[in-house]
């Protein structure tokens, strides 16, 4: 996906109360901007840092900036949560996770479950359905390691649960981890940070769920997914 109009860079000020952020443009004006992500932001929020926003002119929408990415260690990052799910159908329409190549129809937001909805529903002939959760990813604090969560999720883990429901009810079952970054080589759960979504996860795991992770090209001009990438624990 591009970006259009382009990003704006910036520096950042500082992430809080979830939904806000303040910052510097390049001219020297302070402004106050809206963050699309009201997770932890571990590692993403230092102040001083070099950013890039979205501007939006809808006479509808409180604040004109929005937080799109992040440069950390001369990586750029995504933060925007709100993304991942194109991204993630971008990959799967690319072919980039093959196993899910064949599919011909995306259904996205169906609802399933326990009062739940999928982020995608794949159908295709001869082929059984395909319930698809999608996660953002961006955490990293071991070179090369792209994890998930950055804090406790308990939603997550449900999904999860969720998703095990699916597989043993004969449907095809499955985890993307989408990481909006490319500097990471591997994928893993970040058991000490959540160690109930890690054995949620590995119970997913023996119920049949699959799990994927696909790693992106991040620019200010626009975010691509590039291939999967290995996930610890999986042969």
């Amino acid at each position: 996906m591009r970006f259009n109009p382009p990003l704006v860079p910036a520096t950042l000020l500082q992430r809080y109360k979830r939904f806000l952020f303040d910052a510097v443009a390049e001219d020297g004006t302070p402004f106050t901007g809206s963050c699309p992500n009201t997770g932890s932001m571990r590692g993403l929020t230092a102040p001083g840092s070099r950013i890039w926003v979205s501007m939006h002119d809808s006479p509808t929408r409180k604040y004109r900036h929005m937080f799109e990415m992040i440069e950390v260690d001369g990586e750029t990052v995504g933060i925007n949560t709100g993304l991942p799910n194109r991204l993630a159908e971008e990959a799967i329409r690319a072919g980039l996770i093959p196993s899910l190549a064949s599919y011909g129809a995306i259904l996205r937001e169906q609802r399933y479950g326990r009062n739940s909805r999928i982020d995608f529903l794949l159908s295709g002939d001869g082929l059984p359905d395909a319930y698809v959760e999608v996660k953002n990813v961006h955490f990293m604090r071991e070179t090369g390691l792209a994890e998930f969560p950055d804090t406790v999720t308990k939603r997550g883990a449900k999904h999860l649960e969720e998703l095990g429901d699916m597989a043993e009810a004969g449907h095809r079952a499955v985890m993307i981890y989408l990481i909006q970054r490319h500097d990471c080589t591997r994928f893993s759960i970040c058991a000490d940070l959540d160690p109930l979504y890690a054995l949620a996860f590995e119970r997913a795991k023996s119920r049949g769920v699959e799990a994927y992770a696909v790693r992106c090209r991040v620019s200010p001009e626009e975010i691509v997914p590039s291939g999967l990438i290995p996930v610890d624990g999986l042969g």
